[in-house]
Order: C-alpha cells, then structure tokens, then sequence
C-alpha cells in the first residue's frame, strides 16, 4: 500500500500520517518511513543531533498495526489507540534512515486488539512495543 492507499484505512493526514508504505507479508504489518530531516518532529529533538523521538517511533509501529487490523475489520470501523506497553528503545533513529516495521495482532477480544511490533533500521532493531486498540463503529459516516 501506498500513502494514497493508507489514507483508505487510517484517518491520518499531512504529516500525522507516518508511514510512507506497507504490506501484510506473512502474517506480518510490515511498513517503511523514510525519515527525512525535515519532519515537524525533529524541530528542536535534538538540535545538532536530530533523533526521531519515542512516541513517533511507536506511532508508526501503530499505523503499521492498522495494516493487519483493516483486514480483519468490516464496515464504518476506526481504530483507536488505546494503550502503549512494553517501549523499549535500542538504537536511535535518525535523518536518512529507513525506518521498517514489523507488528503483529497477539490477542483479540472486540472491540479490543492487542499488538505487538518492532521497528528496524538496516537490520538493527531499533524498538520494540506492544500496543492495544479499540475498534468503534465510525459514527461520521
């Protein structure tokens, strides 16, 4: 999928939507972001040393997530973020890096999905998280 195609599933706009690309590839979210250098998030984090903060880092793990659950969702659905667990952060990430994820649907009880995703760059793991959402009935359409 690409951004065009994101946009189909994933409410995010303009620069809150995070991934540039993604996939389901054997059972796996498997998304890329391109980090430019120039994203509202590297303002000021930090200056002479840019590192794309956490939270970003875990937000693409989300959005990557939101690959699988599309799949196994039908109708007016949004997805929401409902919990963070488990961050841990191994290696920086940085201007001119790729960043590549990987997540996976481990539980489902609906409206409830729990996740859980790693992010790479060249290979490296870079983070790891487990996430939950909430899948509620689009009440806007």
């Amino acid at each position: 999928m690409n951004r065009e195609e994101l946009q189909k599933i994933l409410p995010h706009r303009d620069s809150m939507l995070l991934v540039d690309s993604a996939e389901i590839r054997d059972g796996l979210a498997c998304g890329e972001k391109t980090i430019s250098g120039s994203e509202w998030f590297l303002d000021g984090h930090f200056p002479d040393n840019p590192v794309v903060p956490g939270v970003i880092l875990c937000e693409i793990l989300a959005q990557s997530t939101c690959v699988l659950l599309a799949g196994e969702l039908s109708g007016d659905i949004e997805t929401y973020l409902t919990g963070i667990e488990k961050a841990k952060f191994k290696a920086p990430v940085r201007p001119g890096d790729v960043f590549k994820t990987e997540c996976s649907i481990i539980k489902s009880k609906e409206p409830f999905y729990w996740a859980s995703g790693k992010g790479f760059v060249n290979g490296k793991l870079c983070v790891t998280a487990e996430f939950s959402f909430a899948a509620i009935k689009n009440s806007t359409i």
